[in-house]
């Protein structure tokens, strides 16, 4: 097999999985991908999935990463938090949120952390736009409910002064009404308790 021609077929596709390469060319050798990523010409993102390490340099393609080497998935918790300017914390791993179970991926864009969610609780996140591709990512609103359910430890008024959110965030940008309605999609009392005291920590 040809390098040039495999990259000229799969770059702009920007990730990549070898059922995609076999629907390709069915004769593929997998022994091509071991050989090129010792070679530095592929990145392996986790098993199956692959890069070209020219997108180690383009901006935020490490964040479109999280919901192709995992899916269903979207951006949420403490990377979705930082991302809005909710927590002023730089975050160390892209934090996701999905309907499969809890795994972790590491690979030279990052360290990839999903948290395990019951598939209805799948909601509140758009599409955000990064070139000719898209994030899913999820709201603010949507973020603080995906970290308060997951995180059950924030259960005090000391335990919410530790996120340190941005209050004027939260008391003038933060959609008030959208956070009520997706708490009310949970149905969990216990979430309910904890964002009572995240209001009243933050007078919302």
């Amino acid at each position: 097999m040809n390098y040039l021609d495999f990259k000229q077929e799969f770059f702009e596709v920007g990730c990549f999985n070898t059922h995609q390469i076999r629907a390709w060319n069915p004769g593929f050798q997998s022994n091509n991908l071991t050989r090129w990523t010792k070679q530095e010409l592929l990145i392996k993102l986790r098993q199956g999935y692959y890069a070209f390490p020219e997108y180690l340099s383009q901006h935020d393609f490490s964040l479109y990463l999280s919901s192709r080497i995992y899916k269903p998935s979207y951006i949420s918790l403490h990377t979705a938090l930082a991302f809005y300017g909710i927590i002023p914390e730089a975050v160390v791993q892209i934090t996701a949120v999905s309907s499969l179970k809890t795994a972790e991926f590491e690979n030279d864009f990052g360290t990839y952390s999903y948290q395990k969610m019951r598939e209805e609780l799948i909601f509140g996140y758009e599409l955000k736009p990064f070139g000719d591709r898209t994030i899913p990512f999820a709201t603010p609103e949507k973020a603080l409910l995906d970290l308060l359910y997951l995180y059950p430890f924030y259960n005090t008024p000391q335990e919410m002064e530790q996120l340190r959110l941005d209050e004027d965030y939260m008391q003038s940008d933060l959609d008030k009404e959208r956070l009520s309605g997706y708490a009310e999609q949970f149905g969990n009392k216990a979430l309910d308790r904890r964002l009572k005291i995240m209001i009243n920590t933050y007078g919302l």
